[in-house]
């Protein structure tokens, strides 16, 4: 009964109370979060320990930040923009350590989850997006991974990577032109 209580209340309430060392409050939070957190790591790592390392991360960052969140937009955002910094960090981490110990660079280190169904010609259209989104450079994958495979819209998308919404249009037009290139080479 108590736990259906904070699933009433508003995210300010929520926070609020977080701040105030309520555990419960700060639960509600990462209940509502997680599976939006989950979607936008795993989008840009791939289903993998890495992601889920990730995504808890993301919500001790949270904890530890959260009295620096003012308000100015939503809580969602905040927590979207913590997920995609510690997610881009991964990457660059990952390119660094691969390109030291591997000739073949970064190019079989992510594994893009696209809505899998039984037939095999989806599967196999899966797995050219995979092969095609693990050639892209970080910044356009991201903008592919939020605006395309999560349908955040344009000025969600700036928002959450702290870029004017010109520069995510941009991104998506060039991104949409390298896979489509991507894909012909497939």
């Amino acid at each position: 009964m108590i736990r259906e209580s904070y699933r009433q209340k508003e995210e300010n309430e929520l926070v609020k109370a977080a701040l105030s060392g309520d555990k419960l409050a700060f639960g509600e939070i990462v209940e509502r979060y997680q599976r939006m957190v989950a979607r936008t790591v795993k989008g840009m790592l791939g289903d993998s320990v890495f992601a889920e390392d990730i995504g808890q991360e993301v919500f001790i960052k949270l904890f530890n930040s959260l009295s620096e969140f003012r308000g100015e937009s939503k809580l969602s955002t905040y927590i979207q923009k913590i997920a995609v910094n510690l997610t881009l960090n991964e990457i660059k981490r990952r390119k660094r350590f691969f390109s030291m110990f591997s000739q073949k660079g970064n190019s079989e280190m992510y594994e893009f989850e696209v809505p899998d169904h039984d037939n095999e010609e989806k599967r196999e259209a899966k797995e050219l997006v995979n092969k095609a989104l693990i050639k892209m450079d970080p910044k356009f994958r991201i903008i592919v991974a939020m605006r395309l495979l999560q349908g955040y819209s344009t000025k969600e998308t700036a928002e959450i990577l702290d870029l004017p919404v010109g520069t995510v249009l941009s991104r998506l037009s060039r991104a949409q032109e390298q896979l489509k290139g991507i894909l012909e080479k497939l």
